[in-house]
């Protein structure tokens, strides 16, 4: 069979600069099918996405990938570590995978590679420096940086990298692929013409950071968003935020948020995810004395955790996610969701059921709750379909319940 690519993906929303990624990776690994594995309706910062999965599933499958496979809630949410765990435990328990791409502001596998075996490993000595490095009080992710660059002993060669959020999630891919004892070969493809963060927009822009688009989309202008998108995917944006179809961000639940934590003890707070050395104590006064969620994000000022965490905390809370739940979640291996696909991948369907009798693939959820008598992959489902309830909320219009029932899975 021909090579298979595999993609790890938000395509919050599909741009230009996701295809440039989707024909460089065809290109360097002369694949002639792609899969991409894609975060639901809430995604790894710790935001909702800009508009439903249903949606964004269609702009990639009409701009070349051929199999859309949903990352279940209790992965798409988490730290980089668990995301990346849950992608590639998908894309390797399809047992027809080559290589996975990911794209990364450093463009060096080896650089990356190397990060990630000592971060694999711990060897005793990066142990030492990273406790020491934590015990002056920093963030988890800049004492990580420090003690590596101490470790490494070579700033010219590592320097920055663990600054730059895609080489961050692309140490982990390859992290995860040793933990897997993957054959899936890694191929990473740099960054092009705009940086992760950019939230601008010119006239001569053709390729900008998805952090731009949906900072575009927050003004009642968003014509400059033809020239960096696919025109069928500026046409699916257009008409979703015509209907009242996009959430904007995590401010969408200002209500929501604030309502969860003031009605959770301190003690539920202390269960969600990444909360500890008494976070909780600060989450719930930060609940009982504000009325939004920037308010709150402004009261639980800490050097410790970075505003990206504390909004995955956020998230956690209102889609009742506990730290038992993300522990079941590393502890198994997913279902695989399928959320669309073309005819290429009907084809590399029919592939992976051949090849893996046992392999629990959904294209009905009712179907899959009706028959699954795992206890640990209905708690992922389960969490899916929440997600999705929740999400709607911060829809304007037509905020339905339910759509991972009533949504027909997408076929070209």
């Amino acid at each position: 069979m021909s090579n298979v690519l595999g993609i790890i993906s938000e395509y919050n929303p599909f741009h230009n600069g996701h295809l440039y990624h989707l024909n460089e990776s065809k290109k360097i690994t002369n694949s002639a099918y792609l899969i991409a594995i894609m975060s639901g309706n809430f995604t790894q910062r710790g935001e909702p996405a800009l508009i439903d999965k249903w949606t964004r599933a269609k702009m990639a499958l009409e701009n070349g990938i051929d199999l859309v496979i949903e990352l279940p809630t209790l992965y798409s949410v988490s730290s980089a570590e668990n995301f990346a765990n849950g992608c590639i435990k998908i894309l390797d328990s399809l047992n027809i995978v080559d290589y996975i791409s990911f794209g990364s502001e450093c463009n060096d596998i080896t650089i990356l590679d190397d990060i990630a075996s000592v971060l694999y490993d711990e060897p005793a000595d990066y142990k030492t420096m990273l406790s020491h490095e934590l015990s002056k009080g920093v963030s988890y992710p800049k004492a990580r940086e420090k003690a590596l660059m101490l470790y490494l002993n070579d700033i010219r060669r590592f320097a920055n990298i663990l600054s730059e959020p895609n080489n961050i999630l692309g140490i982990e891919y390859l992290k995860a692929l040793k933990r897997q004892n993957s054959t899936i070969q890694p191929v990473t493809i740099k960054r092009k013409d705009s940086s992760h963060n950019d939230k601008s927009i010119s006239d001569s822009s053709s390729i900008v950071s998805a952090s731009a688009i949906r900072n575009t989309c927050m003004s009642s202008d968003i014509s400059l968003l033809q020239n960096v998108m696919p025109m069928s995917s500026f046409k699916h944006l257009s008409n979703n935020i015509k209907k009242g179809h996009i959430v904007k961000n995590i401010f969408s639940y200002d209500k929501e948020i604030i309502y969860t934590l003031r009605k959770m003890s301190t003690s539920e707070i202390a269960n969600l995810p990444d909360v500890s050395e008494g976070l909780e104590f600060a989450i719930k006064s930060a609940a009982n004395s504000c009325n939004s969620v920037i308010e709150l994000l402004s009261m639980i000022d800490s050097k410790r955790y970075t505003k990206t965490r504390i909004q995955r905390i956020l998230i956690y809370a209102i889609l009742g996610i506990t730290k038992k739940d993300i522990q079941i979640s590393k502890n198994i291996k997913p279902y695989i969701r399928i959320l669309g696909f073309n005819n290429r991948g009907r084809g590399l369907l029919s592939e992976i059921s051949k090849r893996n009798r046992k392999l629990e693939i959904i294209t009905s959820v009712k179907k899959f709750i009706d028959k699954n008598p795992s206890k640990n992959l209905t708690l992922l489902i389960e969490k899916d379909i929440w997600a999705s309830n929740v999400y709607t909320l911060g829809f304007e219009y037509e905020s339905k319940a339910n759509l991972d029932f009533t949504e027909k899975l997408i076929t070209y």
